[in-house]
């Protein structure tokens, strides 16, 4: 069963869900695979369908990867921000202190998450060029978002993560996953959402954004 949401509603108010996700309703398997059937129709460069979506529901292995995503957290580096990105940042009000108190509850929580889905592509882009690095991650990012509009509209949050990428050698050993030859993308935990009234997010005007015949 689905929400009953229009496609602008669907797409305007699929958030990055941290506080409202239920620990304690399981995911269906079947509703998962469905995210993923429709995850695999999203475009992919050459037609390579390099895609692969890791699902982790065993709670020894939760616990496991909880741990990872915990130790890895502090260890992530970030590019420093520039004025305009703490304008864009703070255009509503508290927004990033939000973002940030959302995710301590998310890493503080994450063990209880009851699914993760951690998406991965085949071919690594370590030390790549920009244009092959264009070309994995635009074969791997529109199906993850299409998974996680797939989640939304059938009650269930979702939050892209990075923060395996410290120690995604790691996690691909606890997983099984052929490091040097797959890279995995993200880390998703996923939930039935408490409530589904989510809302559009406030967001800098178009006209910052927006441009027409050149800069």
């Amino acid at each position: 069963m689905t929400l009953d949401l229009t496609p602008d509603q669907l797409l305007s108010t699929t958030r990055a869900v941290r506080k409202r996700l239920d620990f304690d309703r399981p995911v269906p398997r079947s509703l998962i695979e469905e995210c993923v059937d429709l995850a695999t129709q999203a475009p992919t460069g050459r037609n390579r369908q390099r895609w692969h979506f890791l699902v982790v529901t065993d709670a020894p292995r939760r616990r496991e990867l909880a741990d990872i995503f915990r130790r890895a957290l502090v260890l992530g580096e970030a590019a420093p921000l520039t004025g305009r990105d703490m304008e864009r940042m703070n255009v509503a009000p508290r927004s990033t202190a939000k973002v940030f108190d959302g995710l301590r509850y998310l890493a503080d929580n994450i063990h209880r998450v009851p699914a993760f889905v951690i998406p991965a592509v085949e071919g690594r882009t370590d030390r790549a060029s920009v244009e092959i690095q264009a070309g994995t991650w635009g074969s791997i990012l529109p199906s993850v978002w299409s998974f996680m509009l797939a989640a939304r509209a059938r009650g269930l949050g979702t939050v892209w993560t990075t923060a395996q990428a410290p120690l995604e050698r790691e996690l691909a050993a606890v997983l099984g996953v052929p490091y040097d030859k797959v890279m995995l993308a993200a880390f998703l935990p996923l939930a039935f959402t408490i409530g589904t009234d989510f809302k559009p997010a406030v967001r800098v005007p178009r006209e910052q954004v927006l441009h027409w015949q050149k800069w």
